[in-house]
């Protein structure tokens, strides 16, 4: 235990570090940024970059990066090294506030969806304070904003510290109304839950399809799946073992608060969750963990697959974002209570929650919409297309008896025992969980369930945040012109609740009643990222987000086309390496085992005119009609393809490229699934679905 406490967070410069290594102006100057939003002075600044760049290098670092979040969905960073030179020859280690405050990358060859061109390079980047720096690889991060020439935001770090401020400031306005006068901040926290599949490096290597999008474009169903529920929690392997120590120990480093590692459902399918912190911190965490993991997995002969859903058949990865409000007291302002009915203040949170996610419900969709992500979502544990909200029986039966104006008389503090005695009665939960909602309140959070494994978390989170601020805002407004604030409060819970009932649902979300049922009630069923990410510029999503400043209607345009685009651009991409593998690898496969039966066949008539060849022919002849369909459909493939270059514009392609191309796509698969069922194990050229899920 005391190895963990001295490497957790050694190489980070967090508040320990510099509450010592600052002076104790600037110390609490800095503290003053980072905790209420103040400016900090470039005097300030200068004392900053000069303890970090002593610290840096005496922890070995060599170079210094303005670490950012282009709209890529990864990270990006420029080294710079500390060495000035000086008129001797000789050189003196330096790094100025300006340094820290500001950098200079191209912004030129990053996604900008039109808001700049190539020839306007300039980009800026902005130290950001409220998220600290660190040491990765004998190079000093600073976590940092990134923005055009024009001030656009290219990045998604900048609209969720937006969001973040935003929220908070309608927290505090309702926190008031409630007398609450102590409370400095409201802060969104976020503990996410990221899962992942570990497969064999070498068999890895040996899958285009896996190299080139992450994901199989062929596999027919190995005789074992995860029908048998083995792999669940089940005991971790040696190899696993040895590479989620390293992983917790890199992690740990960075201050990242890794907490829990487990098996998940799938074969070779496992899940890292983390202490909840707040999520502008959350979301730069989780980027370090997503690259972390497939680095520290290639150390131990391991690839990591962060792809939505790398196997057909099986578990996809999803990355459950655990949301909450928190206020500088430590206070959980979803926190129910021993009796919510009673709790005004957690009820008014909780349906301002309601709302909006009723209300935007199109927004939350598109903030998880990526083409990954729509072969995940509906089916083995993922949430389905349609949102609802989760409540369980306690809060559901507490919203139902003040709509109808009733007494609140159930009891759901229980215990539960088990049956023997030498096991302690325990408490019992007043309510199940529900893994099929795509948003369930689970205690004192709600769990936003259909964020996408390899998806950046700020998209989602920045949403969440602005459309629970819009809703907060509306009901202050309302509050503070209240002449009676508890009568007015009581009609604004029960409205509310009225109102938005429809988007509660505690149900089963797979079923095809509930299809049926939330089409009567009116919500949204957006099965596909192009018919949902034409939500996006939606007019009161714009009005929204551009009322808190958190986007304008510009930078939501840009980000629309960036989404769509790289729906484009992924589906084109497994559309030729689909086709590649086809023709250069499986036809020719199948084609040199039809061959071998040929001549098996001419062999035993040549040995015995009267041999029965019934089994090489049956072969020969299956084989071959499924290699002609499968030529035919590759070629079919191939103009559609070509076709799709005629589309007039972006939004066209996607719903060509998903209605037509996938299309195709997944009738070839059907036909190469086959062919790998009947055709010889030595002959066909890539490892099987049965090799990648239990080599390990």
């Amino acid at each position: 235990m005391n190895y963990i406490s001295e490497i957790f967070g050694s190489m980070v410069f967090n508040d320990e570090v510099m509450k010592e290594r600052l002076p104790q102006v600037t110390y609490k100057a800095l503290k003053r940024t980072i905790q209420e939003g103040k400016s900090l002075n470039i005097n300030v600044a200068h004392v900053v970059a000069n303890a970090m760049k002593d610290w840096a290098i005496e922890k070995g670092a060599t170079h210094f990066t303005h670490w950012f979040q282009p709209m890529t969905g990864i990270t990006a960073e420029k080294h710079d090294s500390f060495i000035s030179a000086t008129g001797d020859g000789k050189i003196i280690m330096e790094f100025s506030g300006k340094e820290l405050i500001k950098g200079e990358p191209d912004a030129s060859s990053f996604p900008s969806g039109g808001l700049r061109s190539t020839f306007e390079a300039r980009g800026y980047t902005a130290w950001d304070p409220t998220s600290y720096a660190f040491i990765k690889d004998s190079v000093l991060y600073i976590p940092t904003a990134f923005c055009s020439y024009g001030g656009e935001v290219l990045d998604k770090k900048t609209p969720l510290l937006r969001s973040m401020e935003v929220l908070n400031q309608q927290s505090l306005r309702i926190l008031r109304l409630f007398g609450d006068n102590k409370t400095k901040r409201v802060t969104t926290t976020l503990g996410p839950e990221q899962e992942y599949f570990l497969i064999d490096k070498e068999l890895f290597n040996k899958r285009k399809d896996l190299i080139y999008t992450g994901r199989t474009l062929f596999g027919a169903k190995p005789p074992k799946g995860q029908e048998l529920e083995d792999h669940y929690f089940g005991a971790i392997k040696p190899r696993v073992q040895e590479f989620m120590k390293e992983l917790n120990n890199e992690l740990w480093k960075l201050g990242i608060p890794a907490k829990t590692e487990h098996n998940e459902v799938a074969p070779a399918q496992h899940e890292l969750a983390v202490v909840f912190s707040n999520t502008n911190l959350a979301s730069d965490h989780n980027q370090l963990t997503m690259e972390l993991l497939k680095r520290v997995a290639s150390k131990h002969g391991l690839a990591c697959l962060l792809h939505e859903k790398p196997f057909a058949g099986i578990n996809g990865s999803g990355k459950h974002n655990n949301w909450s409000l928190s206020t500088n007291k430590g206070i959980n302002l979803l926190e129910p209570g021993t009796s919510p009915r009673e709790n005004a203040r957690f009820l008014l949170f909780l349906v301002a929650v309601i709302k909006a996610v009723d209300e935007y419900q199109d927004l939350l969709k598109v903030s998880v919409s990526t083409a990954g992500n729509d072969h995940r979502l509906g089916g083995n544990e993922a949430p389905p297309a349609i949102i609802s909200v989760f409540l369980g029986d306690e809060l559901a039966s507490v919203l139902e008896s003040i709509e109808g104006d009733v007494a609140y008389d159930k009891e759901y503090k229980m215990e539960m025992a088990i049956g023997v005695d030498a096991i302690p009665v325990i408490p019992k939960d007043t309510t199940d969980r529900n893994r099929t909602s795509p948003f369930a309140f689970t205690g004192n959070k709600f769990e936003f369930r259909m964020v996408g494994s390899k998806l950046s978390i700020a998209g989602p989170n920045l949403v969440l945040n602005t459309i629970v601020a819009e809703e907060l805002s509306q009901f202050a407004d309302i509050l503070e012109k209240a002449d009676n604030f508890n009568e007015v409060l009581s009609y604004l819970i029960k409205d509310t609740i009225k109102n938005h009932k429809r988007i509660i649902f505690n149900g089963n979300n797979y079923s095809d009643e509930w299809v049926k049922e939330a089409e009567e009630r009116g919500l949204l069923n957006l099965k596909s990222t192009p018919e949902s990410l034409l939500y996006f510029a939606d007019d009161k999503n714009i009005r929204v987000l551009e009322k808190f400043g958190v986007l304008s209607e510009k930078e939501i345009h840009s980000r629309m086309d960036i989404l769509i685009e790289d729906y484009c651009k992924v589906l084109n991409i497994e559309a030729l390496t689909m086709t590649e593998m086809i023709k250069k690898d499986i036809l020719p496969a199948v084609s040199s085992y039809i061959k071998e039966l040929c001549e098996t066949a001419a062999s035993k008539i040549s040995f015995l005119p009267d041999a029965n060849c019934d089994v090489e022919k049956a072969l020969i002849t299956r084989l071959s009609l499924l290699s002609s369909s499968l030529y035919n459909d590759t070629e079919l493939l191939g103009n559609l393809l070509l076709e799709v270059k005629n589309c007039e514009d972006i939004k066209e392609a996607a719903l060509f490229y998903r209605n037509s191309i996938f299309s195709i796509m997944q009738e070839i698969r059907i036909t190469v699934d086959e062919l790998e069922v009947n055709t010889a194990g030595k002959y066909w050229p890539y490892p099987t679905y049965g090799e990648l899920l239990f080599s390990v």
